[in-house]
């Protein structure tokens, strides 16, 4: 069968000219909509030339979840007598943590199917795919050319996450929601191994992936655009390739709001300013809350740990609240949660969300960033996003001895440096949102049951809590 096919891949270019038409007029553009009609047929693609790589990840309930899915899409595959696809998990390609940013996992990838495959496609655990229909769509694309394709997402605006980039025409440039599903094809996938393997990465921060790996393709207008797929979807409709569920999985009712422990990181100078939102928003969601700051303060209240406030970092304050949780509370609640007194977040989404770990599992949980990631580097969760931690996590890190080179070193890295060390995985989830709600694109399927936002600039905090984050489920409050 695979003898077949890549017989056919030399054929079927040739057929195409002898035919009359031309792939290069015929394609013209590499940032235009797929169109059933003027696009010829490259009827040399079976499931077998395809690699989908499910973007896993390495915690036991996320590592689980694929593996079954992994499971159906095979058996899916059999059934469909189109070929049998290669599925990864991408958790598993190697041991290097980074691999999650997609770029250092490009040359290994390569080597190992470069050679037999025609594409690559990249899922979320969430998404669905339809074999058949993708098949369909990877079909009408020259298997000989650079092709990058997805749902695309654009920004209205220059945002922060993505360093204000084309600032002067944000709609311009296009980026894959990754709720749909992404493809290259090999010829692009193999000079991106090349360049991970000789260049350096303009950014040793990975902040939001889609964005940035479509940046590394289009390199500066050298690289295809991406093209704009109808088919990778995320409501379901006629054609679609793949669809979306949700961020949210339904795992069981949420855990109850004593076992987790709410750390709210303040100082005096925004006690006025920002202590008030937090409390007219989502402070009653709260079971067990405390807020710590550099003094104290009765009227909120508040509690002193001896660490003076900094201007930069807060890994000083961040570790004695960890000590803290564990003296005091770990006996009671099975997970921390450690936010700034400008984050808004929904406790009854969270709480949702947590039924699906395992706190007896080293858990840290949270919006994933990464630091030198190509170079091996290290995962954290960001800190005003909401960082999660379970009560074994908590333990290992504090008997670890691994701490702070400084009080005011970056928490939220410093943490992440650490869980590195001991093979404890950064686990991430979408519905944490570092940003405002308007620095995201409107179509952005994590804007969706948001858990978290942050920052109060420009804006109204109990507006956005109210519109973006608030519910009224009666399940919420048990």
């Amino acid at each position: 069968m695979s003898r077949h096919v890549n017989a056919n891949k030399v054929v079927a270019p040739l057929l195409l000219l002898h035919l009359g038409f031309s792939l290069e007029n015929t394609l013209t553009g590499q940032s235009h909509v797929a169109e059933h009609q003027t696009l010829p047929a490259n009827i040399s693609i079976g499931l077998g030339d395809v690699v989908i790589v499910i973007q896993s990840q390495r915690n036991s309930h996320h590592a689980s979840y694929c593996h079954q899915k992994k499971k159906e899409m095979l058996q899916e595959a059999a059934q469909l007598g189109q070929g049998i696809p290669v599925v990864l998990l991408l958790h598993e390609l190697s041991e290097n943590e980074g691999d999650w940013s997609i770029l250092p996992a490009l040359p290994g990838l390569f080597a190992a199917h470069g050679r037999s495959a025609s594409w690559f496609f990249f899922m979320a655990e969430e998404t669905t795919v339809a074999l058949s229909a993708l098949l369909l769509v990877l079909s009408r694309f020259p298997v000989q050319e650079e092709w990058f394709l997805g749902k695309r997402l654009h920004d209205n605006k220059a945002t922060i996450i993505h360093h204000y980039a084309f600032s002067e025409d944000p709609t311009s440039f296009g980026y894959p929601d990754p709720a749909a599903g992404w493809a290259v094809s090999v010829p692009l996938c193999q000079r991106l191994s090349e360049r991970v393997q000789h260049e350096h990465l303009k950014s040793d921060f990975t902040i939001d992936l889609p964005h940035e790996v479509a940046l590394y393709i289009w390199e500066g207008g050298n690289g295809p655009e991406l093209t704009a797929v109808p088919e990778f979807c995320i409501e379901p409709s006629d054609n679609c390739a793949t669809t979306f569920t949700t961020y949210l999985p339904d795992c069981g009712p949420p855990v109850s709001k004593s076992k987790v422990f709410v750390a709210v990181k303040t100082c005096k100078i925004f006690h006025s300013e920002r202590v008030p939102v937090v409390k007219a928003t989502w402070e009653k969601s709260a079971g067990l809350l405390e807020y710590y700051s550099d003094v104290i303060d009765a009227s909120i209240p508040t509690v002193s740990l001896g660490v003076p406030n900094t201007h930069r970092g807060h890994c000083g304050k961040t570790f004695a609240i960890l000590k803290r949780f564990w003296r005091e509370f770990a006996p009671k609640a099975d997970w921390l949660l450690i936010v700034d007194d400008d984050t808004l977040i929904s406790l009854p989404r969270l709480r949702r969300l947590l039924r699906c770990y395992d706190p007896e599992e080293a858990v840290s949980l949270g919006e994933r960033y990464g630091f030198g990631l190509i170079q091996g580097g290290y995962s954290y969760t960001t800190g005003g996003a909401g960082m999660v931690l379970s009560r074994t996590a908590v333990s290992r890190l504090l008997s670890s001895g691994c701490g702070c080179y400084s009080d005011d070193a970056p928490d939220d890295m410093v943490l992440g440096r650490c869980f590195t060390s001991l093979r404890v995985p950064i686990t991430h989830n979408p519905l944490f949102h570092q940003a405002q709600p308007e620095d995201y694109a409107e179509q952005l399927s994590s804007l969706k049951h948001a858990i978290s936002f942050h920052k109060h600039w420009n804006t109204d905090p109990v507006t956005v809590y109210r519109l973006w984050l608030h519910d009224t489920d009666p399940r919420d409050e048990l």
